[in-house]
C-alpha cells in the first residue's frame, strides 16, 4: 500500500500592477513546492510578455526540505525566462532563511533579488526598479 503525499506548507498568490505577490507559510515539502510552481505559473500569466517583479512575504515560512531545491530552481528559471527581473523577499532577520533562499534562488542575467525587513522598504525598492502595485 502506497501512502499518498500530503502537502505541507501554504501560500497565497495575487497580482497587483506589474508585481506578483506571494505569502508563504509553514514548513514546505515537495508537494507544496509543486503546487506553488503550478499556481504561480497560472497566476502570473497576465504579466508574461513584459518585465515584472515579485514581492514575497516569508515571515511565516518555516523553510523547506532539501528536496524542494530542484523544483524551486526550475521555477526561478521559468520565471526569469518569462519576464521576472526583480524579487523582494520580506522577512525578519533569519540566517537560515537567508542561506536557504540564497542557495535556492540564484541571481542570473538581469534577475536580482533583495531581502528586506519591512514591506515598505521592499515596495520602495521595487518601485525604484520600475515595478509598482495598484493595490495591496
Amino acid at each position: 500500500m502506497q501512502l499518498s503525499s500530503v502537502q505541507h506548507g501554504e501560500f497565497t498568490l495575487s497580482v497587483s500592477g506589474n508585481i506578483l505577490l506571494a505569502n508563504l507559510s509553514g514548513a514546505w515539502n515537495e508537494e507544496a513546492a509543486h503546487a506553488f510552481s503550478k499556481d504561480l505559473k497560472s497566476k502570473v500569466t497576465p504579466l508574461v510578455g513584459a518585465d515584472w517583479g515579485h514581492l514575497v512575504y516569508l515571515d511565516d515560512w518555516s523553510l523547506g526540505v532539501p528536496e524542494i531545491k530542484p523544483i524551486v530552481e526550475e521555477l526561478v528559471a521559468w520565471c526569469c525566462g518569462n519576464g521576472l527581473k526583480r524579487a523582494a523577499h520580506v522577512y525578519s532577520s533569519s540566517m537560515l532563511k537567508k542561506l536557504q533562499l540564497e542557495d535556492f534562488v540564484a541571481e542570473t542575467g538581469d534577475f536580482q533579488r533583495r531581502a528586506f525587513a519591512s514591506e515598505a522598504e521592499a515596495i520602495d525598492w521595487l518601485a525604484a526598479e520600475g515595478y509598482g502595485l495598484t493595490h495591496r
